[in-house]
């Protein structure tokens, strides 16, 4: 499953990175065993600043931990984090979705500005 941000409905037309997704299976990679029974892994795209203020003393993670905010095993080098099965991790990880969808929605916003100064 793919979050994107779309207001205008083109992505028919103008694709783009989606800034979070749901994954339950090994099939893109490996790293997080998702093929145990029930787990799932959330991925969220942040800003740069905001995920190099995360994990800004590196560190090394267990990709395959269950509730655990990391960087995401294969995306971290575009700012990419993720979280299998997050249950008491919630509440931090809903403030990270919703910062991931405003920044979304401001590169959309900032991408159109620049192709109506082109038009």
């Amino acid at each position: 499953m793919f979050a994107i941000y779309d207001p205008e409905g083109d992505y028919e037309q103008r694709p783009r990175q989606g800034w979070a997704t749901i994954v339950n299976s090994d099939v893109n990679d490996t790293a997080s065993d998702l093929g145990r029974p029930g787990v799932f892994r959330l991925n969220i795209g942040l800003p740069k600043a905001r995920f190099a203020a995360l994990f800004a003393a590196g560190g090394a993670h267990d990709t395959t931990a269950l509730d655990v905010v990391m960087p995401h095993p294969v995306y971290a080098g575009y700012h990419w984090i993720c979280v299998l099965n997050p249950d008491t991790t919630w509440p931090e990880v809903r403030g990270f979705l919703d910062e991931a969808h405003a920044f979304a929605a401001r590169k959309h916003h900032n991408a159109a500005k620049r192709r109506d100064q082109r038009a």
